[in-house]
């Protein structure tokens, strides 16, 4: 009682102040960019909130409690990535063209109404897959922390995201982000380290993990690598896996619609890229935490028959009290924040790039919300009809994007060749093979191996249509203009702004160092002494040394690439300043 409680009131909460966010919408740019005026703090809460759903906190957890915690470090080493290199060559010259959405830039780049269609086409059906797979987790939470019917709990968080996204748009959407952040990285942090703590420490789970025999090989770097539910069967293809996906989602998060048209609602670039390196330092400390509270999960309970409700069995059985409300509460946060974020684009991409709607503010916005609404009530009904599988289906919807979107949006910034038909049969073919062959590999129809990964042989087919369609087309004069335009720095910014995006840089890059040192000492080092006993192999040992580096390392590299990029451009922005007087 105590737990559905606490869950009704969160619903009831984030709707009261979703709707006390709408009451400053005014205007289309207040509605679909939130007035383009978000600080650091509040870009970086709606960018984890929108990533880390409850995928993360059932899909991923559940892959750790299988016997892959350290693969899982693997992959967000190389994942979160993503998170600058996207701010640092997409995300501030999206800021500066002051679009209402990122399909709505595609269209303006490239002067090409179909460009935005196709890209509009593509947000709604891949957010909506997106969508479905979070509203399935957040039910089966509900259902699992409840009794209480799978449906209702559908219901419920429908009609809570979708109330306030109807009213207020991104002001709401941006606001519960925030506070839904807060929550569920409160839980995120206080359930693993309760469960790490409650069997020793890190000494203590991965003592633990090598005495168990069910999942032999969880505490070593590649995970389980024998036994019927084996997903890797050697240590190969086990960082194959890791890094290739990695790359996969370093795609997704520099590019994606969730992500990207967040820094359409920064108060400047200097946000976007201030919030795009915080973000990944809070996603990798989310992982090296709730990866090794997932495995831990196993040595409470070994045989859970669904590994995605590893975390949720954990809150109801051994936490307090308290925590596992927050903990419930939490995971119910990031299905929420997922959910309005992806809704919200969806309508905003049905009304304003597919149907391009062209009225005033007034009617603009009441094509919105009528499009939030018929969409919402479609993924709501094959929720109901579709049998939940969290992870596969979020995994296979974001990664769509990576194919579609990735080449297109470095190339719209970066490439003087590309045309509008480029543009648009990249993003049409990228979509379109990653999501046959993503079907077919799913189906059993094809057994392609890691490293052809659908995502990877869909890039190069996107790369090779927009080659060849560019090859027979020609650039037309005002995109020219347009991509000219988005190099055009702000010298006055920059002189106000860059010392502090530099401190940024440097604190990522500190706590790069603070990860590496971390996971040398409680893993590396800790498995490096148990190593004698359990007789592990040196190169299980050397493989730990080199994750708990490389982990970390990748946070160092983005903060030192961050300060210098930084630095690069002040000094420019000064050269430019100094030399105006003398030019007037």
């Amino acid at each position: 009682m105590l737990f559905t409680l606490a869950i009704i009131i969160s619903l009831v909460a984030y709707f009261i102040i979703g709707q006390w966010a709408g009451r400053r919408v005014r205007h289309v740019d207040d509605y679909m960019v939130a007035g383009r005026n978000a600080p650091t703090f509040v870009i970086l809460g709606t960018l984890v909130a929108s990533y880390a759903s409850t995928s993360a906190f059932l899909g991923e957890t559940g892959f750790a409690y299988r016997g892959y915690p350290f693969v899982m470090l693997i992959f967000a080493a190389t994942s979160t990535a993503g998170c600058l290199i996207g701010a640092l060559i997409f995300g501030r010259y999206l800021r500066r063209s002051q679009a209402l959405t990122v399909p709505a830039f595609f269209g303006e780049r490239f002067d090409s109404r179909w460009v935005q269609i196709i890209a509009g086409l593509t947000t709604v059906v891949g957010l909506g897959a997106y969508m479905l797979g979070v509203m399935q987790g957040a039910g089966m939470m509900f259902t699992e922390v409840t009794g209480l019917p799978y449906w209702m709990g559908l219901v419920l968080v429908w009609l809570t995201y979708t109330g306030f996204v109807l009213y207020s748009g991104s002001p709401g959407v941006i606001l519960t982000d925030t506070l839904m952040f807060v929550v569920f990285t409160a839980a995120a942090l206080g359930g693993s380290a309760y469960l790490i703590h409650a069997l020793g420490g890190w000494s203590g789970v991965l003592t633990g993990l090598l005495d168990q025999s069910a999942k032999p090989g969880i505490a070593l770097w590649h995970g389980v690598l024998s036994g019927d539910g084996a997903r890797f069967h050697t240590p190969g293809e086990a960082l194959t896996w890791g890094i290739v996906l990695g790359l996969v989602w370093a795609a997704v998060l520099a590019t994606s619609p969730w992500q990207a048209s967040r820094y359409l609602m920064a108060r400047n670039e200097h946000v976007v890229m201030r919030s795009a390196m915080l973000t990944a330092v809070a996603l990798a400390v989310f992982y090296a935490l709730m990866m090794l509270a997932g495995a831990a999960v196993n040595l409470f309970k070994p045989d859970l028959a669904n590994p995605e409700h590893a975390m949720v069995w954990a809150a109801l059985h051994v936490l307090p009290a308290w925590l596992s409300v927050l903990i419930l509460t939490g995971v119910f946060a990031a299905g929420l924040s997922s959910c309005s974020t992806f809704l919200s684009l969806i309508g905003f991409s049905i009304a304003n790039d597919i149907m391009g709607s062209k009225h005033n503010d007034r009617r603009a916005m009441r094509a919105s919300r009528i499009a939030i609404l018929v969409a919402g009530l479609v993924t709501l009904g094959l929720a109901l009809l579709q049998p939940p599988a969290v992870m596969a289906v979020v995994w296979f919807a974001a990664t769509l994007f990576a194919s579609s979107w990735g080449p297109v949006a470095v190339a719209s910034v970066w490439s003087r060749r590309i045309t509008a038909a480029g543009a648009g049969w990249g993003l049409g073919v990228g979509f379109v093979v990653n999501l046959v062959l993503s079907l077919l590999d799913q189906q059993g129809a094809i057994d392609l191996p890691v490293y052809l990964h659908p995502v990877l042989l869909s890039t190069v087919a996107a790369l090779i249509a927009i080659v060849l369609a560019s090859t027979v087309t020609e650039v037309r004069p005002k995109a020219q203009r347009y991509r000219a335009s988005l190099h055009c720095d702000q010298p006055e910014l920059e002189r106000h702004w860059a010392r502090g995006t530099a401190g940024i840089a440097l604190f990522t890059a500190a706590a790069g160092v603070g990860l590496i040192l971390f996971l040398w000492r409680n893993y590396a080092e800790a498995l490096a002494r148990l190593a004698p006993h359990y007789q592990l192999a040196d190169s299980a040992v050397t493989g730990a040394y080199m994750l708990s580096a490389g982990f970390g390392g990748m946070l160092l590299i983005a903060g030192v690439v961050g300060f210098v990029a930084v630095r690069r451009r002040s000094r420019q922005a000064l050269q430019s300043y100094s030399a105006q007087p003398e030019a007037g």
